[in-house]
């Protein structure tokens, strides 16, 4: 996947009046010369952009086209406990993908392009005095044997911002540097740009992967799955630890089967080395009813698979929507079938955590 030539083609860039102050606001507007420029109060409030479920057909346009740089004012962390320790402040929101399950847009506008936050100095050194008052990892746990887990890329993907800009890079420099701490993103994206970004270890990449006919249904504009694997192998290879991101399962007529061959795949393509340092986590799919209502103006077909409240129950989530997840009854069954199958073929891939 040619990420600047398939996937983006800048022509627009909604920047807040301060962008222009710092070192990486000024190298992203050199790098698209020929945008058009357009200054907003803040990136939280572009009305082209935000609260538009009625510009559906224009998604994938405004994905390509469109960026969005502004300054991230809150950079906290927030304790997590499954996936990482702790959520690092967003370098990013939004993503020139448009995977149909996607919880991000609901808060941002469903287009919900990428917006870069400019100022990356600033959240290293707020991770940088973080880490440094964690001391050590106490002890090993299920989401690292050693280090502080600190995870960078919440509400975007950051292989796709890198081809963007140098934001990623800082973050996986900075990792190399804190004795004590480790970051970790999520992907559907093959950036190989990152594979000379030198992360020593210290750095875990997640990528996402599900059957590859019903990824070619809900995983809008990402990477094939077959090249995200056949990526594993190089980017351990450069130094990431990389890991498997089971999600979401999807549950279907004929799940298993799909699953059972998307494993033997897997297991096929692996290099003994990184199969070695391989772990999972698994997330069965939850289901948002306005983004149902959304999709069905844009991927109906994605729905057949999505809306299944023959199977699913709802559950009101923490920020007040109405979701739908599995049943909870048997939710346990079918992920313990999901961990059953996952050990017939892949017994050296260690589930960190299932949800």
């Amino acid at each position: 996947m040619a990420l600047t030539r398939d996937l983006l083609d800048i022509r627009t860039i909604y920047h807040e009046p301060a962008v222009g102050d710092f070192p990486l606001g000024r190298e992203i507007l050199a790098r698209f010369p020929d945008a058009a420029r357009i200054v907003v109060p803040s990136h939280w409030n572009i009305p082209e952009l935000h609260g538009n479920a009625g510009s559906v057909e224009d998604w994938v346009r405004i994905k390509r086209s469109t960026l969005v740089l502004g300054v991230k004012k809150g950079l906290a962390m927030r304790p997590n406990g499954r996936s990482a320790h702790f959520i690092a402040p967003s370098t990013s929101n939004g993503c020139a993908m448009a995977c149909a399950y996607c919880y991000v847009p609901r808060r941002k506008g469903y287009s919900n392009p990428i917006s870069l936050f400019v100022n990356v100095e600033q959240a290293c050194a707020a991770i940088a005095r973080h880490a440094g008052r964690q001391g050590r990892l106490p002890e090993p746990d299920p989401i690292d044997p050693e280090y502080w887990v600190y995870d960078i890329g919440e509400n975007g993907d950051l292989s796709v911002d890198a081809a963007v800009s140098d934001g990623a890079r800082a973050l996986v420099a900075l990792f190399r540097t804190l004795p004590n701490a480790k970051a970790s993103f999520a992907t559907k994206a093959v950036n190989r740009d990152l594979l000379a970004y030198d992360p020593q270890g210290k750095t875990r990449i997640r990528f996402s992967l599900m059957p590859a006919r019903i990824a070619r249904i809900v995983d809008v504009r990402t990477a094939p799955i077959p090249e995200r694997i056949a990526a594993i192998d190089d980017f351990v290879a450069a130094g990431y630890e990389v890991h498997a991101n089971f999600s979401p399962v999807i549950l279907y007529e004929g799940w298993e089967a799909d699953w059972r061959a998307l494993f033997a795949e897997i297991d096929a393509t692996l290099s003994d080395a990184a199969k070695a340092q391989l772990k999972c986590e698994i997330i069965m799919l939850t289901h948002n009813a306005d983004l149902h209502a959304v999709n069905l103006g844009w991927h109906p077909k994605a729905e057949d698979l999505l809306w299944r409240p023959d199977i699913q129950e709802s559950k009101v989530s923490e920020g007040g929507g109405a979701n739908l997840r599995y049943r909870a009854g048997w939710k346990g069954r079918w992920l313990a079938r999901f961990k059953a199958l996952l050990a017939e073929t892949m017994p050296y891939c260690t589930v960190r955590y299932a949800f």
